[in-house]
């Protein structure tokens, strides 16, 4: 990853903080920094765009469609915002936002229209999270 990339990894962990900050427990920052460490790690060892990863990761929750009405779409919408305000190339952007609308797990009645190994990664690092004593204790919060 380049300086240009890293840097904006340090805007994206500020921004999502910033939205984050009253998140619900299980919804909040630190569930944010476990998935994203967990995707990194998870990343080391898979061909996978980095940036990708670890831009999914930070703002796969941003805007969790339970805490919406169920709106599926106000997630990607504020993650596009964000990444277009940061200049993002917009090829990445998109992989970003595709990931962010398609990695929930939805009772297994959605049919994906979009699969990346990015998406992979993400998705399993989230899911990863929801299996130790955090997701139990979201379960019951």
């Amino acid at each position: 990853m380049n300086n240009d990339q890293k840097q904006l990894i340090e805007h994206c962990i500020a921004f999502v903080k910033k939205e984050l900050a009253s998140g619900e427990k299980g919804h909040d920052w630190w569930h944010i920094e476990r998935v994203w460490r967990t995707a990194r790690l998870i990343a080391k060892s898979e061909p996978v765009d980095l940036f990708v990863v670890e831009l999914a990761a930070l703002l796969h929750d941003i805007a969790d469609a339970k805490f919406y009405g169920g709106d599926e779409e106000i997630g990607p919408e504020k993650a596009a915002a964000f990444l277009k305000s940061m200049n993002v190339d917009a090829v990445v952007a998109e992989h970003v936002v595709k990931i962010i609308r398609n990695i929930s797990f939805k009772g297994g009645n959605h049919q994906p229209d979009f699969s990346s190994l990015e998406l992979q990664v993400v998705q399993d690092a989230d899911r990863l999270d929801a299996l130790g004593a955090v997701g139990i204790a979201r379960a019951f919060h």
